[in-house]
């Protein structure tokens, strides 16, 4: 019976972080659809075609405005790129997107402390710096020109739409048609991500991450600095089994931090949505594999550096978090109504619109004799192996969900 109350709790709680994320998903889906049919790649250029300071700061503030869910950043990161923004300035709104967002910090202020909403914050500017830092010191250019050679076959038109083009249905059209195609592109990571997050919250104990981070429980004068080192670099790595994005990682890092993991450590950990399996192949599939790697190796390095100077910046001004003063966290109202069920509900009926808009087009070029040859290509083993997993995914949350219902 134990099994069968886990299975159900982890099936609730992968569905329940999906539903907290939703609208962050078809928010950011839907900016980078807008990006891509109405940006042109020359006004791209003109505003973030450098690494110049302004062109970051650009990137920043660009990013600062968009979604915090680390697929949808991901997506639009690719379609800034895509129309010809530098690859540091475009790294700066991946960065910015999914750490300085507002309501971002209004989950961790709920969840820990307030060192843990200025670290967030301030944490995001200093990930810009380094990640800046290390590409001018590694200076990829091969890598980029490669990544870029491999977007361009995808968007040959340049030409610019006016704002006034958002008036007409044949806008609206395209945009419907890449709203679905990022979609399409991601789902298999997003089922299996969040599945993986509730399996993991309901069959692994905490104690398990508390062997995991060695020397946690210790005070903060007694923790050496090879313990705080090695919860940092431990930090990236519970966040690879552990991933549900950069919202949903909150109450887990909670459960970290409550569990005496160190403010490195828990900072680490809640850095790192954008280096877990799912985020590397989505990366993969956007820029190839080498630029995977390197842009996971350069996050790695960047946040473990900023984990480590945020740690002892607080340090050095006594002003480290309490762990006594930090509540175990057991359970979440997923589906409360407040403001998140308030924008799914209305993002979901946009994404329904949208489909309609796709399904019409599709419709009316088929009425009128609109034919195209698809090629079809024979699917790797890989892609198989996808399939299966995402067929298993499935049965499981719908077995646990009505065993949810039942139990």
């Amino acid at each position: 019976m134990n099994f069968l109350q886990d299975w159900a709790s982890a099936a609730h709680t992968s569905v329940g972080f999906f539903w907290m994320a939703l609208w962050a998903f078809a928010l950011g889906y839907l900016v980078s659809s807008l990006i891509q049919v109405m940006v042109s790649r020359g006004r791209m250029k003109r505003l973030m075609g450098d690494d110049s300071p302004k062109s970051m700061a650009l990137g920043t503030f660009f990013g600062f405005i968009s979604s915090s869910c680390s697929f949808a950043a991901l997506s639009t990161t690719r379609a800034l790129f895509n129309k010809g923004a530098s690859f540091p300035a475009s790294m700066a709104f991946l960065l910015a997107s999914t750490n300085l967002v507002i309501e971002l910090g209004f989950v961790i202020a709920i969840f820990l402390s307030w060192q843990f909403v200025a670290g967030e914050y301030i944490g995001g500017l200093l990930l810009i710096v380094f990640a800046w830092l290390y590409i001018k010191l590694t200076s990829p250019t091969g890598l980029i020109k490669s990544a870029r050679k491999q977007e361009d076959g995808e968007d040959e038109d340049n030409s610019s739409k006016a704002w006034r083009a958002l008036l007409s249905r044949e806008t609206w059209q395209q945009v419907a048609k890449k709203y679905q195609m990022e979609w399409q592109m991601v789902w298999q990571d997003v089922l299996l991500g969040f599945t993986a997050a509730g399996i993991i919250s309901a069959f692994v104990p905490s104690e398990f991450f508390h062997w995991l981070f060695q020397g946690s429980g210790a005070e903060v004068s007694d923790a050496s600095f090879w313990q705080v080192l090695q919860q940092t670099i431990v930090g990236p790595l519970a966040a690879f089994f552990t991933f549900i994005g950069s919202m949903g990682n909150i109450p887990l890092a909670a459960v970290l931090y409550g569990e005496g993991v160190a403010f490195a450590g828990v900072m680490a950990f809640i850095f790192s949505d954008l280096i877990v399996l799912p985020v590397l192949r989505i990366n993969a599939k956007y820029y190839g594999w080498k630029m995977a790697l390197y842009i996971a190796l350069m996050l790695f390095v960047c946040l473990v550096l900023t984990a480590l100077t945020l740690h002892y910046g607080l340090f050095a001004f006594d002003a480290l978090p309490d762990h006594s003063q930090q509540q175990h966290i057991t359970e979440r109202a997923f589906f409360s109504v407040d403001y998140g069920f308030i924008l799914n509900i209305i993002f979901v009926a946009v994404s329904v619109g949208l489909v309609y808009l796709t399904q019409r087009q599709t419709h009316q070029h088929s009425h009128h004799g609109h034919h195209h040859d698809h090629h079809h290509h024979a699917k790797s083993w890989r892609d198989h192996l996808m399939n299966g997993l995402c067929a298993v995914a499935g049965v499981w949350l719908v077995i646990g969900l009505i065993l949810n219902g039942v139990l």
